[in-house]
């Protein structure tokens, strides 16, 4: 191991219980142990996920949120005693990895619950509302301090929560985490004063308008949070440790408005003056370890940071947060073992909080620990699985409710917290294998037919793998992405694939091979208007084309998006111009990416015109129409068409040819490599 990550592998203390080393695995939701969007119950995939992980060397594990009463039933956790008789012998694992396990445990989410579209009639309209109840009770789940719109439905007013549900979920939280401890669980974690849950709702100004003991003062906005801490050393003694989520900032300019890195802005949540307070507050009530990070749902990017995101976005805030307090304290955000092990080093923090990577590579601290740095699958914050909850005007939640139910997935690995669908088994005929395309498709392909002992030839018509991920991970702030690459081409070399570089295959005459499978991507959509000529496709500027001061892309959705915010990094002046009533009314994609480059738009001031077309382009400008009618002419060094593409297979599938990726449906990395491993495991 590297001498520099040493300082991650000293042991620490929380109370009484030491922890192996400074690596917590941090929750993420739909990683429960008592289930997620269904009744709770001792939850094996999750389970088996997290023992995996403990063999890998991790020092604590926090499972996601589990609600103290179910969503979907309404069933308190504590009432299922049989559940917590299967969570002990499931304990004893753990610990004999040497790892520790604590369970987070939410009170609920109040304004910022993802609702689906199709719930939120179950929330606008109280009748409706009451004739779902016995199945899933939304106003009871998106309950909070006081009336106030919800995060993904702004034209739909959630509920206060009453005094008396106050009292019946600090209850809760004692009687499920007594049961926690009679488990052999080493500790819980409250969920939140954190990322706008509802704990953290009532501690802030712009979200708590209460005029009872649960509002006003300072001591009123946290009274929730204490009593709750308080309930469970009562319940469990004092020597129970009690962690709390935390964010340090909420970074919040208003309801749904966040504030990028670097901007000028009046906090609405909690600001650094009253964090200090706070922080030391809370460890004064009972709580005795903060696992911080910042934001709320209204800024959700600091909370779960894109790519656009500084790494160890929130450490500064974090770092200073800890010295106002004694007990410990976890950093999250983006964390790089480096700077993490540098700041346990300098006492700035105490362990470092990661959440995603191991999602993407469950093995990770095993191969840091063992110099294999090259070894881990990077994650590149995509969002596209395990948080792929879409909101944009007039949609709340647009997600699926297959993805609402079973979160915490990887876009990159579809063996995470999916059970056991996706082992790669040995063939039980070896085979040859022709893969036409050497992009992400063809070379998941590829490597999982090897995996299964196929012999396997990829043929690509350039003279390096990637395809067209390799123009998609050009800009500045794709890193991650160009990492990804690099880790695919290695894999390929490491196994017994044979390349053929430079190879354009034109009819299926020219291969010999079992079974085929075309992997050739997806062609741009044209656009046919005045001076279209003129223009360039989105992936010729990505590969590098030049590109004046003044430009102009037509069509919004992700990737135009990310073009603008490439363009603006550069010093260049983007327009975006996109036919719909959003920039990114996209399926899949976080409202924490998106939320980011909305913000950053409008806060660097990026002209966006919506449901605007560009009719004409001349010489030096674009004319662009709006719905109205009315037309505006604005400077246009260059165009740059981003509207979309259609996908370009070879040929149609048929017997023993196979169609995977874009050729087949464009979609994005998750789309791509879940299906290329479904066709990989049936060759």
């Amino acid at each position: 191991m590297d001498a520099k990550y040493e300082p991650l592998f000293t042991p620490w203390k929380i109370r009484d219980v030491e922890i192996k080393n400074r690596i917590v695995l941090c929750p993420m939701g739909g990683t429960s142990l008592f289930g997620w969007m269904e009744p709770n119950h001792f939850d094996k995939v999750a389970a088996e996920f997290f023992l995996e992980r403990a063999k890998n060397n991790v020092g604590l594990i926090i499972p996601g949120i589990a609600p103290l009463r179910d969503l979907m039933g309404g069933r308190w956790l504590y009432k299922n005693k049989g559940m917590f008789r299967k969570l002990k012998p499931y304990m004893e694992e753990i610990h004999k990895t040497g790892a520790k396990l604590f369970v987070q445990l939410t009170a609920g989410f109040g304004r910022s619950f993802a609702i689906t579209n199709p719930l939120v009639p179950f929330l606008k309209h109280k009748a409706l509302g009451a004739l779902m109840r016995p199945v899933i009770d939304v106003s009871y789940i998106c309950a909070s301090p006081s009336p106030l719109p919800s995060r993904w439905a702004e034209d739909v007013q959630c509920r206060a929560v009453t005094k008396k549900e106050i009292r019946q979920m600090v209850r809760a939280f004692a009687e499920t985490a007594k049961l926690c401890k009679e488990a052999g669980v080493d500790g819980v974690e409250v969920h939140a004063v954190h990322e706008g849950y509802l704990l953290d709702q009532f501690t802030l100004p712009y979200t708590n308008q209460r005029t009872d003991e649960y509002g006003g003062s300072f001591e009123n906005r946290y009274r929730f949070a204490v009593e709750t801490v308080k309930a469970i050393k009562a319940a469990c003694g004092e020597d129970y440790p009690v962690s709390l989520r935390y964010s340090v900032l909420s970074k919040t300019k208003g309801l749904c408005k966040g504030a990028v890195p670097g901007e000028e802005y009046e906090e609405v949540g909690r600001d650094m003056e009253e964090s200090e307070r706070a922080a030391k507050y809370l460890q004064d009530a009972g709580y005795d370890m903060l696992d911080a990070d910042n934001g709320t749902y209204d800024a959700w990017y600091w909370a779960h940071p894109p790519a656009y995101m500084p790494k160890n976005c929130n450490l500064d805030d974090v770092a200073h947060i800890r010295k106002f307090v004694d007990i410990p304290v976890v950093c999250a955000g983006r964390m790089e073992p480096d700077v993490g092990a540098e700041a346990v080093k300098e006492g700035k923090i105490d362990a470092v909080g990661v959440a995603r990577q191991f999602l993407t590579d469950g093995a990770w601290v095993t191969k840091l620990m063992e110099g294999r740095m090259e070894d881990i699958q990077p994650c590149i914050c995509c969002h596209n699985a395990c948080f792929a909850m879409a909101h944009y005007k007039g949609v709340a939640n647009d997600e699926p409710f297959s993805d609402a139910k079973y979160m915490a997935r990887c876009a990159l690995n579809p063996q995470t917290m999916q059970g056991h669908k996706y082992d790669i088994l040995p063939a039980k005929k070896r085979k040859k294998i022709a893969v036409v395309g050497g992009g992400i498709g063809g070379i998941e392909v590829a490597r999982i037919a090897a995996l299964r002992g196929h012999h396997v030839t990829i043929y690509e018509k350039t003279d390096r793998l990637g395809g067209v991920f390799i123009q998609a991970a050009a800009p500045s702030f794709k890193e991650k992405d160009r990492e990804l690459i690099e880790w695919y081409r290695r894999q390929i070399a490491s196994l017994p694939i044979h390349v053929e570089y430079h190879c354009e295959i034109k009819t299926l005459g020219e291969l010999d091979a079992d079974e085929i499978v075309i992997a050739t991507g997806a062609k741009a959509r044209k656009l046919r208007l005045p001076g279209i000529e003129r223009s360039m496709e989105a992936i010729e500027y990505l590969d590098g084309k030049e590109v004046g001061e003044n430009v102009v892309i037509i069509g919004g959705g992700l990737t135009g998006c990310e073009i603008a915010y490439d363009l603006f990094l550069k010093g260049k002046k983007p327009v975006i111009v996109e036919a719909k009533n959003d920039l990114m009314a996209v399926r899949g994609l976080c409202l924490a990416n998106s939320s980011y480059l909305r913000d950053f738009f409008e806060h660097k001031k990026v002209p966006v015109y919506l449901e605007s077309v560009v009719s004409k382009i001349t010489a030096d400008s674009a004319v662009i129409r709006k719905k109205d009618g009315t037309e505006t002419t604005v400077p246009a060094d260059d165009v740059i068409v981003s509207v979309g593409y259609t996908p370009a297979p070879l040929v149609k599938k048929r017997a023993h040819v196979h169609v995977v990726g874009d050729a087949d449906k464009v979609g994005n990395l998750r789309t791509v490599i879940w299906q290329a491993w479904q066709v990989a495991e049936k060759l």
